[in-house]
């Protein structure tokens, strides 16, 4: 089976031109099916997986495992999809005849609201990072790229110093798909990445680092940071710091999207600077406004008010 996943990731390079996240993501979810095949003896035959033999059963009993380790809806319908590609890619090459993951339901997605930090949340956030050092400032830059601009980490950790244009106050990013997008920045994002801009100059220097390193963002070794690097740390300053315990990079970008809806953005301005490729996806945050929405319905709205009559009770009820 290796031997297929291998020309799948082929051609997903190749034809597809799918990101390496999502070359990543497909190969692991193959992976795990593969383990999960030989551990079960599903479609095995001396010692050997027969891709031919893969059945609705199999796939069935894949989705059950998952289920039992506790695996969202989501997740599993992804990991199905995944197999659903693998065979479909399988059946226009002529290994197998029928794609019967195709037929496999999809299992229901269970909505749940993002987490997100409320405005005072995010600024104590903000101003933790002391810029009065190399990492200090570092992290305050990165902080405020995720509010200020609602990027991607993925996106993040890809930036080079070239798609920085501060005099113009923008950042072009490379998203899902290899699509370009210029991200505007705010004034203070400006001024806290030209202090860090300095800071990683000083930092090639005295570490007497490559001169040129293609990453925007650096680690102590002067090497571009990872996705890996920039989760540790704003996981020790969430951790530390009393913030609550789910909150990760993408919940930055849900708040920079949610506090953008709740000023009264565009909800198709908030679609590009997020870099949806549908309108849906953005409309997941008009979920998060719906309190808010009540609470000035219940202050404003006449029929939110019930009059009594000399009762002895109070004139006026408000309906929460």
């Amino acid at each position: 089976m290796k031997k297929f996943i291998e020309e799948f990731k082929k051609y997903l390079i190749g034809e597809k031109n799918a990101s390496s996240n999502t070359v990543s993501a497909y190969i692991n979810d193959l992976t795990q099916f593969e383990a999960f095949l030989r551990e079960t003896e599903h479609a095995r035959s001396n010692s050997e997986i027969q891709i031919d033999q893969i059945d609705r059963l199999a796939i069935r009993a894949f989705m059950s495992r998952l289920y039992e380790k506790s695996h969202s809806g989501t997740s599993m319908g992804r990991k199905l999809s995944t197999l659903s590609s693998f065979f479909k890619f399988l059946c226009r090459e002529g290994y197998i005849k029928t794609n019967v993951a195709k037929t496999i339901p999809v299992p229901k997605k269970i909505n749940k609201l993002p987490s997100h930090l409320s405005v005072d949340e995010v600024f104590r956030l903000l101003e933790l990072p002391k810029s009065e050092s190399f990492p200090g400032a570092r992290d305050r830059a990165i902080f405020e790229l995720f509010y200020g601009t609602g990027i991607r980490i993925s996106e993040l950790v890809g930036l080079s110093p070239d798609n920085l244009k501060l005099d113009q106050r923008n950042v072009k990013v490379l998203g899902k798909g290899k699509k370009e997008r210029i991200l505007p920045l705010g004034k203070n994002s400006t001024e806290i990445l030209k202090t860090y801009l300095q800071f990683r100059t000083e930092h090639i220097k005295t570490k007497k680092l490559d001169p040129r390193p293609s990453g925007l963002f650096l680690n102590q070794r002067g090497q571009s940071i990872s996705v890996r690097g920039v989760r540790k740390i704003l996981s020790q300053y969430i951790r530390t710091n009393n913030f609550p315990e789910n909150i990760s990079p993408h919940s930055l970008r849900h708040t920079f999207a949610t506090h953008m809806l709740e000023a009264g953005a565009d909800l198709r301005a908030i679609q590009e600077m997020l870099g949806h490729a549908s309108l849906s996806t953005t409309q997941k945050y008009t979920h998060l406004t719906i309190d808010r929405l009540t609470e000035t319905y219940d202050k404003a709205h006449p029929r939110a008010r019930k009059k009594s009559g000399n009762s002895g009770h109070s004139s006026t009820v408000v309906i929460k």
